[in-house]
This record gives structure tokens, sequence and C-alpha cells, in this order.
């Protein structure tokens, strides 16, 4: 009688192993799944990128204040009558003062 439960023991693990372990189980599709919500979480990143690019394109087919934006801060151009300030960082060694001890 042993061998019988012992015989059907083994062969109900042995029915269980490609459900738990094998190509297609469970812990295959586990992380199959955690793999796709990784992928979409990209994907959602990139896909908000293209909106911004997208709508940066549309800008400049149409308007001119995003080519003008562009060429202030890329090329530092100005119009005629503004002036260009800039403002440099004072240096850290100047700005601190030696103590007297």
């Amino acid at each position: 009688m042993r061998i019988v439960i012992y015989s059907m023991l083994v062969l109900l693990i042995a029915i269980q192993y490609p459900l738990w372990l094998g190509k297609g189980g469970w812990l295959k599709v586990y992380e199959m799944e955690k793999q796709v919500e990784l992928q979409e979480a990209k994907n959602s990143l990139l896909a908000l990128r293209n909106a911004k690019l997208a709508g940066d394109v549309k800008d400049l087919k149409d308007g001119t204040r995003a080519i003008e934006e562009r060429a202030r801060v890329e090329h530092g151009l100005i119009k005629e009558g503004e002036f260009f300030v800039q403002i440099l960082p004072t240096e850290k060694s100047a700005a601190v003062t030696p103590t007297k001890q």
C-alpha cells in the first residue's frame, strides 16, 4: 500500500513541476508580468517626451516664438533696442574672508 501512495505522490510532483517551473509556468508568467509593467512605464515616459517634441515641432512650423527663443538661448541673439546683461557668479574663495585667531 505504501508503494502506491509514494508512487502517486511522485506522480503528483511530476505533474506539478511544469506548472510551477516549466517554460510556461507560473513563475515565468509572474516574471513576464513584471517585465511588461516596467516596459509600460518606460513607454509612458517616452510617450510624454514624444508629445513634447511634437509640440515643439508644431510650434517651430507654425509660429515664430519658438524660433526666436532658440535664437536667443542657443546663439545669444538680441533684438534692436535690447541690452544683453550677463551676471557672473562671484567666486567662493573671494567671498570668504579669512578670520583672525
